[in-house]
């Protein structure tokens, strides 16, 4: 079975069912999502993109992205192991899940 790159039952849970308020903490994760990806894509400081997704890893929690938040935390254990290189499957599995988080909130907004 495949998890919803969102769970929507858990960020009306979140919110109280107000949609609005989901709303918001989409575009603040959709916000987050990428300013993280770019530093944990693209910066060369170990400690930045470590922090970069701890930091992404609780905002997925937050809304719901199980996915994103497992891939972050399989990077970010990698990360806290000095010398441990992140594979690129560590990598893809992040940027696919943080893809199919975006698309679902897209079609959220839309249907909203």
């Amino acid at each position: 079975m495949t998890q919803q790159a969102i769970d929507t039952a858990h960020l009306a849970r979140q919110t109280g069912g107000d949609h609005e308020l989901e709303r918001e903490l989409l575009t603040l994760f959709v916000q987050q999502c990428a300013a993280h990806l770019r530093t944990i894509h693209g910066s060369a400081d170990r400690q930045a993109r470590l922090d970069a997704a701890h930091t992404l890893k609780g905002a997925a929690l937050a809304v719901g992205a199980w996915q994103v938040a497992e891939a972050a935390d399989r990077i970010e254990l990698t990360l806290a192991e000095p010398g441990q290189p992140v594979a690129d499957s560590a990598m893809d599995a992040l940027a696919l899940a943080a893809a199919e988080a975006r698309a679902v909130i897209t079609r959220h907004d839309c249907a909203a």
